[in-house]
């Protein structure tokens, strides 16, 4: 994994490039974004009022991405673009709610085009995330929830071998509906004991 913590602050994988949204990748979010709307809005929150046209809304996109690079800074949380083939915005992958203290936590979301789906790029670009979490940040747990029918979201953790810890019920408002979620976890033993695999597996550096 290449690091970078400063300007651009980047994190590379084999065949996916992470980094953090800029105002100019507008035209391509928004594209990306209104195309896949039907296979995106099912499995996410209701954005706010004032973010409700962000794929329509420069300004606002803008904002978005001065308010993830204030929550980099402070260490709360890190949102990457998903980037592959060079400069091809393929989806999103943060990491959020980091909670230090006795805790050590935080939270992995993602999102992908359709169109790229099922090539392996949200997998590896949480491997790499993982990597991140754990040896650079210094996390020791890690977690996904994913609603029971979204079996795509799913396939992801089954690729990477995380650990089903149950379903938490109505967890989440999505789309407007409280609804169940399974969570996965990793911890900093299981990724360091693991390593070695997520390394082969997903081509990530030594």
């Amino acid at each position: 994994m290449r690091l970078q913590w400063g300007s651009p602050f980047e994190l590379e994988g084999a065949r996916v490039l992470l980094r953090p949204l800029r105002p100019d990748d507008f035209d391509q979010w928004s594209e990306v974004r209104r195309r896949c709307r039907e296979w995106l809005d099912p499995w996410e929150p209701r954005p706010p009022a004032d973010a409700r046209y962000l794929d329509r809304d420069r300004r606002t996109f803008a904002a978005r991405c001065a308010a993830r690079e204030r929550e980099r800074q402070l260490g709360a949380g890190f949102g990457f673009g998903l980037f592959v083939s060079g400069n091809r915005l393929a989806g999103e992958v943060n990491l959020s709610s980091v909670q230090r203290g006795p805790f050590q936590n935080a939270y992995v979301g993602y999102w992908i085009d359709q169109a790229l789906a099922g090539n392996g790029y949200v997998p590896e670009a949480v491997a790499v995330l993982f990597q991140f979490a754990f040896e650079e940040l210094g996390l020791h747990r890690v977690q996904i929830s994913i609603i029971p029918r979204n079996g795509p979201s799913r396939r992801v953790v089954a690729k990477l071998g995380l650990r089903d810890e149950g379903t938490a019920l109505r967890y989440l408002e999505i789309n407007g509906i409280w609804e169940d979620h399974i969570r996965y976890a990793i911890t900093a033993e299981e990724w360091f004991d693991r390593r070695d695999d997520y390394v082969k597996q997903w081509g990530l550096p030594f």
